[in-house]
């Protein structure tokens, strides 16, 4: 099994490199990083040049790299309380496999409620919303890893 000094060498080895995936698996033990940026800051896929993003949130300019927000995603930021992880690990959506999950987009929360569970070394750590409102959208996938301070929900405040 890896050492969590083992992980974040092979996050930031990961981080710097073209590598687009690593894959790592013990027993029950398994670590998955991604790259988000598989070619390096800055740099970009060849024949990608001239292309633009678009999508549903933000346009980007051809050629500028500014990104203009939408009006939505304007109005979503600055009425929206996002709970961000206070650790690294293993993201679950339910206290076990058979279990319904903590909450669903639509749920109303309070600042007590946990939305949420984070596993680091065998550990099962609960997250709460932190605020009292509403989950208007779920970020991450059950079973993802997680970095500190990562966004896991948008929660529109009461």
């Amino acid at each position: 099994m890896l050492s969590s000094k083992e992980i974040i060498e092979m996050i930031k080895y990961v981080d710097g490199s073209t590598v687009d995936e690593v894959h790592y698996e013990h027993d029950s033990f398994v670590v998955k990083v991604k790259n988000q940026n598989p070619y390096g800051e800055g740099q970009v896929k060849r024949g990608e040049q001239e292309s633009a993003t678009v999508t549903p949130t933000a346009v980007e300019e051809r050629g500028q790299g500014n990104v203009i927000p939408s009006p939505d995603e304007e109005d979503i930021s600055e009425s929206t309380h996002t709970v961000t992880s206070p650790m690294v690990g293993m993201f679950y959506s339910s206290p076990s496999p058979d279990d319904p999950a903590f909450i669903q987009v639509g749920d109303a929360v309070q600042e007590e409620t946990v939305v949420c569970v984070l596993e680091a070394m065998k550990m099962f750590n609960d997250v709460n919303a932190d605020v009292n409102g509403e989950i208007i959208e779920v970020l991450v996938e059950n079973g993802d890893l997680v970095e500190f301070g990562q966004p896991l929900f948008l929660v529109k405040p009461e």
